[in-house]
């Protein structure tokens, strides 16, 4: 049996697109940065901690099992961009991405009572620039308010993105190459 450990709807999408039955299996993990933590060295250990916890938790009723799971975030000037607190926060957040690149990092890991193993994907995601209006219209909608960056690549939000370097499931939340090396390694057939 293979567990999930995320709430994302949309690391769901993806691993059922490429044929991976799951169930999902939510820990409660402090997602607090360290001091002079590196967005890189965050992500990797957000991933690595989530699959760590729900297998210590998941062995205690059963004798194995595989649990995999991922965090996304963006890194813009050497700056973590998390989720946004609120309209305002939204509102900043996009402000600060118009007109610029920024970096979306996404490490996956996959825990097994054998051994740990994980990838971090780095992307370059450039947006146009924003008016106040579209930004403020954006904000409006429920869809930004729970995503790293203050937005969703494959919702609204695509018409904000003018290009794109890397992995386009790993912007969105799990890097399908990755995720299946990893599976295949672990032996979980895909498809």
């Amino acid at each position: 049996m293979i567990y999930l450990a995320s709430q994302s709807p949309r690391r769901a999408d993806l691993l059922r697109q490429i044929g991976v039955e799951y169930e999902v299996y939510i820990s409660d993990i402090d997602e607090r940065r360290l001091t002079s933590e590196s967005p890189d060295a965050y992500v990797c250990r957000m991933a690595k901690t989530k699959a760590r916890v729900a297998l210590s938790e998941i062995v205690k009723t059963q004798d194995s099992c595989v649990v995999l799971a991922a965090d996304t975030t963006i890194e813009l000037d050497g700056d973590i961009i998390g989720k946004p607190a609120d309209r305002s926060h939204c509102h900043c957040i996009l402000q600060k991405l118009s007109g610029r690149q920024h970096q979306v990092l996404t490490a996956v890991a996959l825990a097994t009572t054998q051994r740990l193993e994980f990838r971090l994907t780095r992307n370059q995601v450039r947006f146009r620039n924003l008016t106040q209006g579209e930004i403020e219209a954006y904000c409006t909608t429920a869809e930004p308010m729970d995503k790293a960056g203050a937005y969703a690549i494959q919702g609204k939000a695509a018409v904000f993105v003018e290009q794109l370097e890397g992995s386009y499931s790993a912007v969105m939340g799990l890097p399908l190459f990755e995720t299946a090396e990893l599976l295949r390694n672990a032996a979980i057939e895909i498809f």
